[in-house]
């Protein structure tokens, strides 16, 4: 069925590619009687183009014209068992596209559940960038990626996941296929380099009934053939270096199939007006397509440097889409590593000073409270100094 979609794709000469093809058969499901120009309004293509899409899915069987456009019963079955929207519910699939904050209420009896998961979640290790998104957050990800059609029977990446995107798609993905838990043809994968969120993904996607696929991946090495060339989109929250992005979204693009218009979800840091435009840059230097950003997207638990949110930056791929990064990736990619950073803390109770972060006996100030001031055991701490090293 992919052909039927190429062949279209190539007949209109379509510069958006064949997955505008699929988003116009997708919507004529959706809204059956669809108009020419709320068909162009829904795919963001140029009204003539929408208009050519149509009549050529038209001519091959694929779409009926009559009060509207519709899809035809060899249409609907595409859109149902290739694309993979057979069975699921359209009534709250409208509703969160088109009101991205009533999941508070549609999806409240199941909420519960799920923050349990998430205050469970492993420890973060800010050593290696962890800073974990809140539940809204990690679910509003899923959100965006059912909004831009990335979600519903796709296969999806997250590189990285100490946030629980996966857990968050996996429990959409119960909720919009209701009686039909792992029946849905969206696949969920998960490469990450700490196998104790690997683990935890592991077991608590198989308490939801969507189970993730988990791989341990150090992405400073090359990706595992595994993952080349397989999935439909990515999801990333990488380290809020200039190296880490560019490294994070390499891993990314070599993971994703061979296709413009494929999207990319990344959550970064807000930056300076210089550093957003060497970020932007290497976005350029990538192939890679800016559709949004959305600032403030992101809350975080903690992670006070960044003043708690950091922004979403929605990005497609296009036919110069290339990974800049393909071996083995030397460089300090970590915050801690690239700005190296020695902070001292004196103890409340007795007023030893402790050194944290780089040559420090403690990695972090979360590191020493666990483990208590060496001299008396008291967990608080003031900080006083810090110095780059």
């Amino acid at each position: 069925m992919r052909e039927f979609t190429q062949a279209v794709a190539a007949n209109v000469r379509l510069e958006e590619g064949e997955r505008a093809v699929e988003q116009t058969m997708v919507e004529c499901y959706l809204k059956p009687g669809i108009s020419t120009k709320e068909l162009a309004r829904k795919t963001v293509l140029p009204v003539p183009v929408a208009a050519a899409i149509k009549k050529e899915l038209i001519r091959a069987g694929a779409l009926v014209q009559k009060d509207g456009v519709h899809c035809s019963p060899e249409g609907k079955a595409y859109v149902e068992d290739e694309l993979g929207y057979g069975g699921f519910d359209q009534d709250l699939y409208r509703k969160l596209i088109t009101d991205p904050l009533c999941w508070r209420s549609e999806l409240d009896d199941g909420l519960p559940v799920l923050r349990e998961l998430f205050r469970e979640r492993p420890q973060e290790d800010v050593r290696i960038d962890q800073s974990k998104c809140t539940m809204e957050t990690s679910l509003k990800r899923a959100i965006l990626g059912l909004r831009e059609q990335s979600l519903i029977g796709k296969r999806i990446l997250c590189v990285g996941d100490d946030d629980l995107v996966s857990i968050s798609i996996g429990f959409l993905l119960t909720r919009l296929f209701p009686g039909n838990a792992g029946k849905h043809r969206t696949r969920i994968e998960v490469a990450d380099i700490d196998l104790r969120f690997l683990d935890y993904i592991r077991s608590a996607s198989e308490q939801m009934g969507a189970v993730a696929e988990c791989h341990q991946a150090d992405l400073r090495q090359s990706l595992p053939p595994a993952l080349r060339g397989r999935f439909d989109c990515f999801y990333t929250d990488p380290p809020y270096t200039l190296q880490g992005m560019t490294l994070f979204l390499s891993r990314g693009i070599e993971a994703l199939r061979r296709k413009k218009g494929l999207s990319i979800f990344l959550s970064f840091a807000h930056k300076s007006p210089d550093a957003s435009l060497e970020m932007q840059r290497e976005l350029v230097r990538m192939g890679l397509t800016v559709k949004e950003m959305i600032p403030f997207f992101n809350e975080y638990e903690g992670a006070e440097i960044i003043g708690n949110r950091s922004q979403m930056i929605v990005l497609q791929t296009t036919d110069s889409t290339a990974p800049p990064i393909t071996l083995p990736f030397e460089d300090a990619i970590y915050t801690g590593d690239v700005k190296r950073t020695r902070r001292t803390y004196i103890c409340k109770r007795c007023g030893r000073a402790e050194a944290v972060g780089y040559g420090g006996a403690h990695g972090t100030i979360e590191e020493l409270k666990r483990a208590g001031c060496p001299s008396c055991g008291h967990d608080t701490f003031d900080l006083t100094g810090r110095t780059r090293v």
